[in-house]
């Protein structure tokens, strides 16, 4: 049914929801966007599912947008750029909003759009040697679909730490930042994604759905206004000489002029 991710599902009632584009670093594809945002749907409807765990295969967990959709986006006009961002907002939100506990299962180095996905989660636990960024600033674009989540997750003080500079950070400043809930050993990380799950599976998955979009509804507002306000900023960056000159430069090999 997919062919950039894959589910599987477990007797108990819990599905591994993998990224699946290890030959791509798991980057996000116009293919893995629409295919997220559909998977997102079919979980959230099955009655059975007590809780989904977002991973990946491979070296990398993500490394933000695949280079080939930037390319598009990069030489597309504007209408384009603007549904193009629509698309990859509102595979956020049905993942952010998705009527199950999803738990991040990190175990290596997320980029862009990657600390997007874990911004998503409930909780997300990671392996210690994880390293992670918000990287748009290098190129001259902004984390801008992701940012309301990134925000929500980290509170405003924390995300302006890393937001604008595009500096890595470990998991375990991840934990200060309140990205991760948890930084493990690598050969810990299964065992402790486990304790996150388990929980779940004596709760009365109605409840548990319930009390999800009442944290959701009591945190910061993310509606249809804030997601429109990301998409126009995002088009907007995309339009400016930076973004052109920098994303240029990217696949010239070459240096942008800040660098």
């Amino acid at each position: 049914m997919y062919e950039t991710i894959a589910i599987e599902r477990d007797p108990r009632g819990v599905a591994t929801l993998w990224l699946d584009r290890a030959e791509k670093h798991n980057a996000m594809s116009g293919q893995m966007i629409a295919e997220l945002a559909d998977a997102a749907q079919v979980l959230g409807q099955e009655a059975d599912l007590r809780a989904v765990v977002l991973a990946a295969k491979g070296k990398t967990f993500c490394a933000g947008g695949d280079l080939g959709w930037m390319r598009d986006q990069f030489e597309a006009d504007t209408e384009t750029r603007r549904r193009e961002a629509r698309k990859l907002a509102e595979m956020l939100q049905a993942l952010n909003t998705l009527p199950k506990p999803l738990i991040g299962r990190v175990h290596a180095n997320a980029f862009g759009g990657g600390v997007g996905l874990m911004s998503v989660c409930d909780v997300v636990v990671a392996a210690e040697q994880a390293q992670m960024a918000l990287t748009e600033t290098r190129l001259g674009l902004i984390p801008a679909t992701i940012g309301p989540y990134v925000v929500a997750r980290m509170g405003e003080a924390k995300a302006r730490q890393v937001f604008m500079s595009g500096r890595r950070f470990d998991a375990l400043e991840a934990v200060a930042l309140n990205l991760v809930a948890r930084a493990v050993p690598e050969t810990e990380l299964d065992a402790a994604v486990e304790a996150e799950v388990v929980p779940y599976l004596s709760c009365a998955p109605g409840a548990v759905a319930r009390a999800k979009a009442l944290t959701r509804r009591l945190g910061p507002v993310i509606d249809d206004a804030v997601i429109d306000h990301t998409i126009d900023a995002l088009v907007a960056c995309w339009a400016g000489e930076e973004a052109q000159h920098g994303i240029g430069a990217f696949f010239a090999k070459e240096k942008s002029r800040w660098a």
